[in-house]
């Protein structure tokens, strides 16, 4: 890939245009994704090993593993991780969900203030992608929050136009001391997340192409009837043991609006290091 990179980049142009693709659902109407945009955040941990991604070429084999097992339907990643995966042949027929806004970097001080630092709508078009992502976090105290909300209003107003899916990741959050300063805390009650759905669902100028990429908390029978909106679950780093985590996906899974997973650390790294096998009991869920 290096030598790829250095000798021949055009070839990356040519191999998204030539890129076999397919239709969003097949006949079961559910989605799988693997999700990977959190190393160009600054955030590289996963499952208590706080340099977990920082091997790209570790990160990228536990990807193409991932991608390769039956009943995954597509990625969701920023422009470096895509690439690299388009060139290893790991995309042909998948799914692709271009990740945005990445400038609020982890740890910061300007942490709420999200910008778009990754791909732009014009950029996935050109890629011919199926849709973007955008994290929308909304801390009411701190200002970065409404310059967030402008951009992600913006990107979703311009991907319905485009009509690719404008996947929002809303969370009520705040900032709360740490023995070394401070640091952003998502609120997943079910009155926060409900709150923040009703707010990520207002964004833009039009919702037809919209989706929510939503936590699995308590109560999610309530946070579901929130919204009409197409949702995916993400999952996030679970702190409780896998049994729980995946019986907790189950039981959210059947309620309305549901389509599917989009997953990550979770499954790239597994407490037993066995992606194939994460991935394929991710898979048994939604399938």
């Amino acid at each position: 890939m290096n030598e790829v990179r250095a000798r021949e980049p055009q070839r990356i142009g040519e191999l998204l245009a030539n890129r076999e693709r397919r239709p969003l659902f097949g006949d079961d109407g559910k989605l799988m994704i693997v999700a990977c945009d959190h190393p160009a955040r600054g955030a590289l941990g996963a499952s208590g090993r706080k340099n977990a991604m920082a091997d790209r070429v570790e990160l990228l084999d536990r990807l193409a593993t991932a991608l390769s097992r039956p009943g995954v339907d597509g990625l969701l990643a920023t422009a470096d991780i895509a690439e690299d995966l388009l060139l290893l042949g790991a995309l042909e027929g998948k799914l692709v969900f271009a990740s945005m806004n990445r400038g609020g970097l982890q740890g910061s001080s300007f942490e709420m203030d999200d910008r778009n630092t990754g791909y732009d709508v014009q950029g996935a078009v050109e890629a011919r992608f199926d849709g973007a992502k955008m994290l929308t976090r909304i801390d009411l105290d701190d200002p970065g929050t409404v310059l967030t909300l402008e951009r992600c209003g913006q990107a979703v107003t311009e991907l319905n136009r485009a009509r690719l899916i404008a996947m929002v990741e809303p969370f009520m959050s705040r900032r709360v001391p740490t023995k070394h300063g401070s640091k952003i805390v998502n609120d997943l009650t079910a009155d926060a997340v409900i709150k923040s759905v009703a707010i990520a669902s207002g964004l833009g100028a039009s919702s037809a192409y919209t989706w929510m990429k939503l936590p699995v908390v308590a109560e999610m029978e309530r946070v579901m009837a929130a919204t009409t909106l197409p949702t995916l679950l993400l999952g996030g780093d679970p702190e409780n043991a896998p049994d729980e985590t995946y019986a907790a996906w189950s039981a959210a899974l059947a309620l309305p609006s549901v389509r599917g997973l989009i997953l990550g650390r979770t499954m790239l790294y597994p407490a037993d290091d066995d992606v194939a096998k994460a991935v394929d009991t991710a898979v048994g869920l939604v399938r």
